[in-house]
């Protein structure tokens, strides 16, 4: 089994920064996709970005290409997410999730989300 956990959620106002962790505990071995997905108030879940944790290769959401920004230190088994000129539409909870294979959308593993709130 895998644990994750998120961190570095908050309000921030529109065209701030934050930047968002994920720590995964367990058998991080059996993990080498990590992403990035966000539920907006009455939504659905979207994929907002995955690292490859073996080669550092990336795949981002049109929506927050240019602006959002993941990297990965695998020492610590952690995944950042740099999100900078956040916008309103960003507000959501954003889930890390792990995998063994490259997904947009299904993982085998999820944290418990944290909330992100942008102002206007």
């Amino acid at each position: 089994q895998v644990q994750l956990v998120e961190s570095g959620g908050g309000l921030v106002q529109a065209g701030g920064s934050l930047r968002l962790s994920c720590a995964a505990s367990g058998r991080t071995l059996s993990i080498d996709y990590m992403g990035w997905f966000r539920q907006g108030p009455g939504k659905e879940r979207e994929f907002v970005v995955v690292i490859k944790r073996s080669s550092g290769s990336t795949s981002y959401a049109d929506s927050v290409k240019g602006r959002f920004t993941i990297s990965r230190d695998n020492a610590k088994n952690t995944v950042y997410l740099q999100m900078n000129s956040l916008k309103p539409e960003d507000t959501a909870v954003y889930y890390c999730a792990g995998g063994r294979y490259y997904s947009r959308s299904e993982y085998d593993y999820w944290g418990q989300g944290t909330q992100v709130t942008v102002s206007s």
